[in-house]
């Protein structure tokens, strides 16, 4: 596969931020692919060779892909944030995150594109990334994206429950919502650390059950515990454009039966396309070129 040249960029979200990104792009691309990573520590531009296998597999395509730091980039990082002309700095990162919000980035991330002559735009995400795009799917359906490509999405709130257990899963959420009442959300949450780094606010959006982070439940069905009183599955439910879903069949979050949980996606969208990779885990490290293939295939 032929080499790409990354082009460091940065653009606005429509909420004010500046988020830096890389963009893979060739001569004649009018089609992109916008990439959402995951949350933790994440970012773009640590390790440039996890980028490349699919951006070199999308050029002969002419397929350009877009990279960028979203706001849940990094566990705690300080952005400033343009409003009326006037630039105010916040904290943002995983442990400030509010799912939502990803409907900011994506279209930041558009509109942007579009401004650089692009015309036909296809979204992935992987792990919280995959969550994402059902969210941004769930609240703007009619939107400008063309295809969906969901990779090794998760169950955050499951994930918790389990390591918690339940007597303080859901003293902590409680104790978050208090703390958000009374307008103390931002204050980190001691009582997790060193393992956890949360603020209250970050804590009840990707823990809470019954919120826009619960988009696969796997560990309700799987464990037959009932910890939302909302549909499950609802914004994955709610996607009605062509959509490929990605898992590796060691991804250490699929509660040990990635057949399962795809079984599970099937019985609510069995027109998608799905797609396990063999020796992968939850990253999909030494197997980037399997996954870089299966997507461009698809796409």
């Amino acid at each position: 596969m032929k080499t790409i040249e990354p082009k460091f960029i940065e653009f606005p979200t429509t909420d004010g931020l500046t988020l830096p990104g890389i963009l893979y792009r060739g001569e004649k691309d009018k089609t992109a692919v916008i990439y959402l990573h995951g949350n933790g520590s994440s970012s773009v531009f640590y390790d440039e060779t996890e980028n490349q296998p699919l951006a070199s597999a999308l050029a002969p395509n002419n397929i350009s892909i877009l990279y960028f730091n979203n706001r849940g980039a990094h566990i705690i990082k300080k952005l400033n944030v343009k409003l009326n002309g006037k630039y105010e700095r916040r904290l943002f990162g995983m442990a400030y995150e509010k799912i939502k919000e990803c409907i900011y980035d994506i279209d930041g991330a558009i509109s942007f594109l579009k401004k650089q002559g692009y015309s036909k735009f296809y979204l992935a995400g992987a792990s919280t990334g995959a969550n994402k795009i059902c969210v941004y799917n769930f609240y703007k359906p009619k939107n400008e994206i063309a295809k969906y490509i969901l990779i090794c999405g998760g169950d955050d709130v499951g994930i918790y429950y389990s390591l918690f257990g339940k007597p303080k899963f859901w003293k902590i959420l409680e104790e978050a919502k208090n703390k958000i009442k009374t307008k103390r959300g931002e204050e980190i949450i001691t009582k997790l650390l060193p393992d956890e780094l949360f603020s209250y606010n970050g804590f009840h959006d990707i823990a809470n059950p019954d919120g826009d982070y619960n988009v696969f439940p796997f560990y309700e069905i799987l464990r037959k515990v009932k910890l939302s009183t909302k549909p499950l599955f609802r914004h994955f439910k709610s996607i009605n454009k062509p959509t490929l879903v990605v898992y590796g069949d060691q991804d250490e979050y699929a509660w040990g039966n990635v057949p399962k949980i795809v079984d599970i996606l099937k019985s609510y969208q069995p027109n998608f396309i799905y797609r396990i990779i063999k020796g992968a885990d939850h990253g999909f490290r030494n197997r980037e070129k399997q996954l870089a293939g299966v997507v461009t295939s698809w796409l």
